[in-house]
């Protein structure tokens, strides 16, 4: 692995065991990062192309080996009764789809109220997309509202890297932006399918959260 650590201000979870479990789970999976997540307090991260259950245990392996605490989004009810305790320790982040705010309100809300806080979303939403479907734009909306950037991920099945990309700044210009992750994501083979040159939109209100 390379170019890892984290640097003081970024959320971290774990310590040196967890982070030694980590890169042996990565090493036993054939998998190594590249890169690093940026020195920052706040961030969302998107993850793609997401087209397997394998692609779990890569995601873990990444968290582990780097320390990073990342938060995904997830329906609210899963915290009630007995589950509660287990999402809150899986750092699944609640929300409520049927609220007024909807789920980017939501999590806008989450990063503004916290001192520290990392979103991890999935862009394309589903692991079997239609062919041609676009992502979904709900992590741009909650980076641009937040006032926080956008960390792109790629699992590369080629290589068997981790890619972490530079941050990408949510302007007024969602086709500028959506063009950089483009070009950063453009031929990124994952386990079932290969993103285009041109990542499409899809949809601007739901931003992929766990059922």
């Amino acid at each position: 692995m390379s170019n890892t650590a984290l640097g003081p201000r970024t959320p971290r979870r774990g310590g040196p065991f967890s982070r030694f479990v980590g890169r042996l789970l990565m090493r036993l999976m054939g998998w190594r990062v590249g890169g690093a997540f940026p020195d920052l307090e706040k961030f969302v991260t998107i993850g793609a192309p997401h087209s397997s259950n394998y692609d779990f245990f890569i995601a873990m392996g990444t968290i582990l080996s780097t320390g990073v605490r990342i938060h995904i989004l997830g329906k609210h009810t899963l915290f009630k009764g007995p589950l509660g305790p287990i999402m809150r320790w899986c750092d699944i982040l609640p929300v409520d789809r049927r609220s007024a705010h909807g789920v980017v309100g939501e999590c806008v809300a989450a990063l503004n109220a916290a001192d520290r806080l990392v979103v991890g979303i999935a862009p394309e939403g589903t692991r079997n997309p239609k062919p041609g479907a676009g992502w979904k734009t709900g992590f741009w909306h909650i980076a641009r509202q937040a006032g926080v950037p956008i960390i792109p991920v790629a699992l590369d099945y080629v290589t068997r890297t981790v890619r972490i990309g530079a941050p990408v700044a949510a302007t007024d210009s969602m086709e500028a932006d959506f063009a950089l992750l483009s070009a950063f994501y453009a031929g990124v083979q994952g386990a079932k399918r290969t993103l285009p040159p041109t990542i499409p939109v899809r949809g601007t209100k739901a931003a992929g959260t766990a059922s």
